[in-house]
């Protein structure tokens, strides 16, 4: 299996026959609740951590696990077995009208039985076992192909799989920064597991650029409002992303080349505005999402029915004049900013900086000390100079000189994850000598969070809970302190479910929904929610989390598609009228990914055998289908 794919296995079992040779297999035998049940309690019992897959290589079909005391419990008696449904994509081809439902979808081949099953089980890589379940009929081999598995007690069928692969994302704590002379926070992004992160990020900044109707280009006059508000004489631009976006009505490629224009007319006006060039990146779309939020509940709700091609063939002319108040809105440039300090001694080199650094502190020059210093942490974001530098800075262990020793120690921290327990340590000595520093106070909690997640020190709950909860007379912020306490649950849950304390483990996954809502979220923190509520089988919160962002053009690429994973092979959720616009706004965001869900697994797909789903095939042919 690929790495960064995890295997999704859904049950299904239909009642309609496929004319064609079942061999001794049972379909619908009138003793299947009696032949199937020590089958099927064995899957109700099968460990979270068991799983199984259908591998290929070259003509050959193998099945795949990672526990052979559940597959022997699985196969125990002679007619247990498992036979492969091959299925061609090319049954969900867009001109074939829709797609019978059947129960076998493709060919299906010769069963294996429980003795040549563990015969043939060899041990594989990495703990697997695999055993040889069967060839690819020879008509099959150029063609796109899935194998879906038949699981037979006493010969009769009691499970029918298709494996899903999703892709999968790490997650973590919610990120609660370490305070510096600011609050600082990692530079954590919504990047699936295979990805790696950069060091602490630069300042970002969101807004939006209406677009008058038919006008192109933007000056500096036009532009310049906006970069006053940004205030950014103490910082440069260093890249803008604009999405830009049309209203529906009108010739698509024209919408494209004309955002396209408006766009790039922005960043000119603003490059204009400072010497380093600004790296751009720029994307087009029409608002499809945004009009069809826009429209429901007005007397326009009668177009959501209707295709795309159809909605624009119908506001043609006077209706688009009529709808002009609402598609107004619809023209903008939504534009994120990552903006670079412009620090003091940018031209110094790190070596200068260090002896400038010492010289302040031995001359009792701690502001200068403190500026330097920032100018040393940016000398080593940028890939100047090592962190090692860190360690050559002389700061002495003073009440004058806390504030820097801080700096100093959570910045090592944010470079490297693996300095907790000695910035901990020595968090513990400042906040000796400066009891009562908010600053201090907020990072040890931090840190001790995170130490008790990876059970590096002892924790007394109840101490840590109140801890955390008497920031608040040191002047934390109320927002901050509920944060640290979903933290806090989201690692007393792992606990209690390791513990198989199930009913407290559901209380704190109930009080983290029920919190979540108290402070606001970066994109990488509602992916780490909606994670941790699908690890732990509370599907439904991670739909609530997510489904409003899931509808608006301001949501990361990586997290719509996140909670198109969770809904996209429920049909309960696709069935929703609301599905539509979720469904636009990722074929918007990125089409070739969306349509790459509908691929074959083994070519990156979750499974073309969504496209049994009539809406989605629908979907699918008017987009995909090029």
């Amino acid at each position: 299996m690929k790495g960064k794919y995890i295997p999704i296995i859904l049950i299904l079992f239909s009642q309609f026959l496929f004319a064609q040779n079942t061999f001794d297999i049972i379909l619908n035998g009138d003793n299947r609740e009696k032949d199937c049940k020590q089958c099927i309690e064995t899957f109700r019992q099968k460990p979270k951590g068991v799983r199984f897959s259908i591998e290929r290589e070259g003509n050959n079909l193998y099945f795949q696990v990672n526990d052979k005391k559940w597959f022997e419990t699985l196969f125990n008696k002679s007619g247990d077995g498992i036979a492969i449904d091959v299925v061609l994509k090319k049954r969900y081809a867009c001109g074939l009208g829709s797609v019978a439902s059947s129960q076998i979808k493709g060919e299906l081949l010769e069963p294996v039985y429980a003795k040549a099953l563990k015969a043939g089980l060899k041990p594989y890589a990495d703990d697997l076992f695999r055993v040889k379940i069967g060839t690819i009929p020879e008509a099959y081999l150029n063609q796109k192909s899935e194998f879906n598995i038949l699981f037979l007690s006493n010969k009769t069928l009691c499970q029918y799989y298709v494996i899903y692969e999703l892709e999968s994302y790490q997650w973590e704590l919610l990120d609660m920064g370490m305070y510096l002379d600011s609050l600082t926070y990692n530079p954590k992004k919504v990047q699936s597991s295979e990805s790696k992160s950069t060091l602490i990020r630069n300042k970002i900044l969101k807004f939006d650029i209406p677009f008058q109707k038919n006008k192109s280009n933007y000056s500096q006059q036009d532009i310049k409002p906006i970069y006053d508000s940004l205030r950014l004489t103490d910082f440069n631009i260093k890249t803008i992303k604009v999405k830009s976006y049309s209203s529906i009505e009108g010739i698509t490629t024209r919408n494209l080349e004309l955002q396209e224009l408006r766009a790039n007319s922005i960043i000119s006006a603003l490059q204009k505005f400072q010497k380093p060039t600004i790296q751009t990146t720029v994307s087009t779309a029409e608002n499809w999402v945004e009009f069809l939020n826009d429209i429901k509940g007005t007397k326009y709700e009668y177009l959501l029915s209707l295709t795309k091609n159809d909605i624009k063939d119908a506001i043609a002319g006077k209706l688009s004049r009529d709808m002009e108040s609402i598609l107004k809105h619809h023209r903008k440039a939504v534009l994120e900013m990552e903006l670079e300090k412009i620090y003091e001694y940018k031209g110094v080199s790190p070596k200068e900086l260090l002896i400038n650094f010492n010289t302040a502190v031995r001359l009792n020059q701690e502001a200068a000390a403190r500026r330097i210093q920032n100018s040393i942490f940016e000398k080593i974001k940028s890939g100047e100079v090592t962190s090692d530098i860190l360690s050559q800075m002389a700061v002495p262990m003073s009440d004058k000189y806390v504030q820097i020793r801080n700096n100093n120690a959570a910045f090592r921290y944010m470079l490297d994850f693996r300095e907790v327990l000695l910035v901990y340590n020595e968090m513990l000595e400042l906040e000796k000598l400066m009891p009562n520093s908010k600053k201090i106070k907020y990072n040890v909690a931090v840190l001790k969070l995170q130490l008790w997640r990876y059970n590096a020190i002892e924790i007394n709950e109840d101490a840590l809970e109140k801890q955390i909860y008497d920031l608040k007379q040191y002047g934390i912020g109320d927002d901050l302190i509920t944060r640290m306490i979903v933290n806090f649950n989201i690692i007393r849950a792992e606990n209690l479910m390791r513990n198989r304390d199930y009913k407290n483990k559901d209380k704190a996954v109930t009080f983290i929904k029920d919190h979540y809502d108290k402070f606001s979220l970066s994109e990488y923190d509602y992916l780490s929610l909606a994670q941790f509520f699908s690890y732990y089988a509370k599907t439904e919160f991670s739909v609530d989390l997510l489904e409003n962002k899931a509808r608006s053009i301001y949501i990361d690429e990586n997290l719509l598609f996140y909670f198109l994973n969770l809904t996209i092979i429920r049909n309960e959720f696709v069935k929703d009228v609301d599905y539509r616009t979720i469904l636009l706004n990722a074929i918007n965001i990125n089409k070739p990914r969306f349509c790459k869900l509908f691929e074959a697994i083994e070519d990156g797909g979750v499974t073309f055998q969504i496209l049994d789903n009539n809406y989605l095939r629908a979907v699918y042919c008017e987009n995909c289908n090029d």
